[in-house]
């Protein structure tokens, strides 16, 4: 049983609304994916082509897509964290060094992310065009960018939902 609060319904019809609510609802669904989830087992990868596949590197995942895509590539700003790090040979360490910070820990500044993007979105109108390309050299608008946060959260979390029915047997979330 999860704790998380989480809804689909906006509480308005605005396309603005909507759009967050959604978004707000994937991310919701991460967390409480998330739940019960012991320091061991958030570390534990057990699909055995995929090392990096952990629940707290999809929650270091998601927290960095989300600072990829809305303060760097939307506002223009610098890259941080594990993203500036990465090269070809290690294109996702975000992922590789997450095992290394505790879920609660991930989880938190997740949400404190979350929350900042949250008013960054009330503040700009959908048709606003990010500061940077994106690699095929358009400038994508905010909208497009909640869209691609919506489907790439939902999509991890089906991730989740594989690694915590292999770790521990949990389903449904």
């Amino acid at each position: 049983m999860t704790t998380t609060e989480r809804t689909d319904t906006p509480p308005s019809w605005d396309e603005r609304t909507q759009l967050s609510t959604f978004l707000d609802y994937a991310r919701a669904t991460a967390r409480a994916k998330c739940e019960g989830v012991s320091a061991e087992d958030a570390r534990k990868a057990p699909l055995p082509n995929s090392p990096l596949m952990t629940i707290s590197g999809l929650i270091s995942h998601l927290r960095w897509v989300e600072h990829w895509w809305l303060d760097v590539v939307f506002l223009g700003g610098e890259l941080e964290g594990p993203l500036a790090e990465a090269t070809d040979e290690d294109p996702d360490p975000e992922m590789r060094t997450a095992v290394d910070v505790p879920l609660p820990r991930l989880l938190a500044e997740y949400e404190e992310q979350n929350a900042r993007h949250r008013r960054l979105v009330a503040e700009h109108d959908l048709d606003t065009k990010a500061k940077r390309p994106i690699r095929d050299g358009l400038h994508v608008d905010l909208r497009w960018i909640l869209l691609h946060l919506i489907e790439e959260t939902s999509r991890h979390n089906g991730h989740l939902d594989i690694l915590r029915e292999l770790i521990d047997g949990s389903t449904g979330v």
